[in-house]
């Protein structure tokens, strides 16, 4: 559970912070090996760099490399803090007579922050070069040209649904969870729930008593049940649709 919470959790983030990614990597390419003054500086700063790739190459390309990034994201951390996490579970970061010890904490943290970045540095790699591309203007750095599925492929739907499946998951569960115990909860002679006044009660109380992680809990099932629902679903809106355009001119 530990891998998959902290994957889940590091990929939510991930779709907020994309955009930044790719203007750091722009930024960090411009100019390579080039004396200071010899170059066009395409981004000037981080907010002129995205004002800039969002009128040049479209908005859409502040979220280049979303999907290798989310799996990055998901590989890397849920290694990193999952093995971690395990390792506490198990009482690897304790001594002999129970104290906490600083430098077992230390060697678990190092040695699983590199197992982590190991096997995700390939995915990283691929990353890069997709937030790289941009337009001939104000492209930076080498241009790889990888393109991952074939223009009007069905695969770009399936992957478009199996990102939105995480987004969802990770914004409905807290809402899934209560509207489960709200419908469990015992009732009194008229109806009325014992446990919880409403939505806003139910989201405290759990909040308060079982923590952040309690309104997540049964996330792994929800993304096995939603997230085939949604990815489905997406799927053959999007196949439909191109069957209905192309058979309808």
């Amino acid at each position: 559970m530990d891998f998959l919470m902290s994957g889940l959790a590091a990929c939510g983030a991930c779709l907020f912070t994309n955009p930044l990614e790719v203007v750091k990597t722009r930024m960090q390419l411009q100019g390579e090996l080039q004396a200071p003054g010899s170059y066009q500086r395409h981004y000037r700063n981080v907010f002129h760099a995205f004002i800039t790739i969002g009128k040049v190459d479209g908005l859409a390309a502040l979220q280049k490399g979303l999907a290798p990034a989310l799996l990055y994201q998901f590989l890397m951390n849920g290694i990193r803090l999952g093995t971690y996490g395990l390792a506490e579970a198990k009482g690897y970061l304790h001594t002999a007579e129970g104290t906490h010890s600083p430098i077992r904490s230390a060697a678990a943290g190092a040695l699983a922050g590199v197992l982590g970045a190991y096997l995700g540095s390939p995915i990283y790699m691929v990353k890069t070069h997709l937030q790289a591309q941009a337009a001939s203007e104000i492209a930076v750095g080498h241009q790889y040209k990888h393109q991952i599925f074939p223009p009007q492929s069905w695969k770009v739907a399936l992957a478009a649904a199996m990102v939105s499946g995480i987004a969802v998951v990770l914004a409905m569960t807290p809402f899934d969870v209560v509207s489960t115990r709200l419908y469990n909860q015992p009732t009194d002679t008229q109806g009325k729930g014992l446990m919880y006044r409403g939505v806003l009660d139910a989201l405290l109380q759990t909040a308060r008593t079982e923590g952040i992680f309690g309104m997540y809990k049964g996330i792994g099932a929800s993304y096995f049940r939603l997230g085939p629902h949604t990815i489905l679903s997406l799927f053959f809106w999007d196949q439909l649709r191109f069957l209905y355009y192309t058979y309808t001119k």
